[in-house]
């Protein structure tokens, strides 16, 4: 019985040490660059109110591989046909766009978060800290995850009207 026991436990290592190696090295978890189309990112204007039809095209993208936990970073740029400065307000519950000079709380804490990750090589394009916290960009939260009163995962959309440039972000640690 003891023999019987070792060789189902031994058994299940390898399967899990299988399926570990299957999932770190398998072809759909992997680091992706190539441009996005896009039906890919359309979701982006969707969530935050301004519609997909607005598209003109994807500039870049970035999308990591994932972790067991989920960790990863995805970043679009995102050049659209047109949005105004009027379109970017706040709803009657007090969601939605933020001017980025303007940020505080939980928002703060999520930008700070999201900023983290913009040493990344990967998304050298994304616009750093200064040009994100400047009176030119606007901020709408997707979602913010917290353990406690920290973000541990942040979904972005910041907009920077005079050239048409929408950035999303997704992080999670």
């Amino acid at each position: 019985m003891l023999l019987i026991a070792w060789g189902i436990l031994c058994l299940i290592g390898a399967i899990t040490l299988g399926g570990f190696i299957a999932y770190k090295m398998g072809p759909g978890n992997t680091d992706s660059s190539e441009i996005a189309s896009k039906q890919d990112v359309r979701y982006v204007l969707n969530w935050c109110g301004l519609g997909d039809d607005r598209i003109e095209k994807v500039v870049h993208s970035y999308i990591s591989s994932r972790s067991f936990t989920g960790d990863h970073l995805d970043a679009h740029a995102i050049l659209i046909t047109h949005v105004a400065e009027s379109e970017l307000k706040k709803d009657e519950f007090g969601s939605g766009w933020t001017r980025c000079d303007q940020v505080a709380g939980v928002l703060k804490d999520a930008m700070e978060f999201a900023e983290g990750w913009l040493h990344s090589d990967d998304i050298a394009w994304f616009p750093r800290s200064e040009e994100l916290r400047s009176a030119d960009m606007y901020i709408y939260p997707w979602s913010i995850y917290c353990h406690g009163t920290r973000p541990s995962a942040v979904e972005l959309i910041f907009v920077r009207p005079k050239d048409r440039m929408v950035f999303f972000i997704s992080s999670k640690t």
